[in-house]
């Protein structure tokens, strides 16, 4: 395909994506549609964050409910109004240095993942020289560390303790999430196709290998590893936003890590499209499309069997089973989106058709 041919293309598929997000502000805040969305493209954030060191790098992890954590309080402590934040500490008061702390969103989304990224670097050193499911087990237990921790009681001036930070402020426009994703993800997709990209590659396909070419394996391990937990503690951080509170509870290793991780495999293991791709399925399936699951239905008198609350997700659940097992890869493996693969799928379907017509 043309280089010209793939500039088109592009521009066509940011004007249909621009549309597409133009069109669900202008939606109620009411809608399904409006609210689903903008929860799928956070996911999608987180997604494609944990993707960079579980599928691009191979290391996996378990620690992304407590880098969310940790974005999500750092915000929230750094963003809530100031008249507002006595009636949020109401029971325990606030810290002296925090009465009258506030920052602008923007610098509170950057520091929020500065401060995820310092505590992955922190952790890093030694963590990552284990392997495998040690190193699984070793993040997961971070995480759950974290959350014990910002609901102590000695930080209660601070994290509100159990009770968890409210009020927590948005950006003003709807489409404003929309810019900090899109600007995530594109990072993450040119760090991805860079000279330190290929490099986590290696060290996934094979780390002797990696090694004997000169890769540092525990610098670059260490690299991959900071830059997940720093947009993990953004995705944090925009879900905190979304949800306007944030606790302990939040982010847990069942509604956060294993919730993202089941994107990441749909998707496909070092696949960012992928994990694009099935954020969007999983969340819109789960929010919106099988509602109606969970509500009673009658054909006249009759009253359809197993119609009731919960049983929309014991039809995700199946649905899931399905895909996995159909796709072993994910709907995408390793590979990604492009205009050239399109260009070929459609190439090689016309040829077939070719082939069989002459064939008769």
């Amino acid at each position: 395909m043309k280089k010209s041919t793939k500039a088109i293309c592009s521009l066509a598929a940011i004007a249909v994506l621009a549309a597409v997000i133009f069109y669900a502000g202008t939606l109620p805040t009411t809608s399904m549609f409006r609210t689903t969305f903008q929860m799928a493209s956070i996911y999608a954030l987180l997604a494609v964050s944990m993707n960079m060191l579980n599928g691009v790098t191979g290391q996996f992890s378990l620690g992304q409910a407590g880098f969310m954590t940790l974005g999500a309080y750092t915000y929230a402590i750094l963003t809530i109004p100031v008249a507002a934040r006595p009636n949020v500490y109401y029971l325990y008061g606030v810290a002296p240095w925090l009465e009258n702390l506030i920052l602008p969103i923007p610098v509170a989304l950057i520091i929020s993942g500065l401060v995820a990224a310092l505590f992955a670097a922190l952790i890093g050193a030694p963590v990552l020289r284990l392997k495998s499911d040690y190193f699984a087990i070793a993040t997961l237990g971070f995480a759950e560390v974290v959350r014990i921790v910002v609901a102590s009681s000695w930080l209660n001036t601070i994290t509100n303790g159990s009770l968890g930070l409210n009020n927590i402020p948005s950006f003003k426009s709807y489409y404003s999430t929309f810019g900090v994703v899109i600007i995530c993800i594109a990072i993450m997709g040119l760090i991805k196709n860079s000279t330190y990209g290929r490099s986590f590659k290696a060290i996934r396909d094979d780390e002797i290998a990696a090694e004997a070419m000169g890769i540092n394996l525990a610098k670059t391990k260490l690299l991959s590893f900071v830059i997940s937990s720093f947009f993990a503690g953004i995705g944090g951080a925009l879900l905190a936003m979304y949800l306007k509170a944030v606790s302990a509870t939040t982010f847990t290793l069942a509604t956060a890590t294993y919730y993202i991780l089941l994107m990441v495999v749909i998707g496909g293991m070092g696949s960012i499209s992928g994990s694009i791709i099935a954020s969007f399925l999983v969340i819109f399936s789960k929010e919106w499309w099988l509602r109606f699951l969970d509500s009673p239905a009658y054909i006249g008198s009759f009253q359809v069997p197993l119609l009731r609350s919960g049983f929309r997700m014991v039809i995700f659940s199946i649905v899931l089973m399905v895909v996995v097992l159909f796709f072993r890869k994910g709907i995408m493996g390793d590979k990604e989106i492009t205009w050239d693969g399109i260009h070929r799928l459609f190439t090689a379907k016309k040829k077939k058709r070719e082939v069989s017509d002459d064939a008769r």
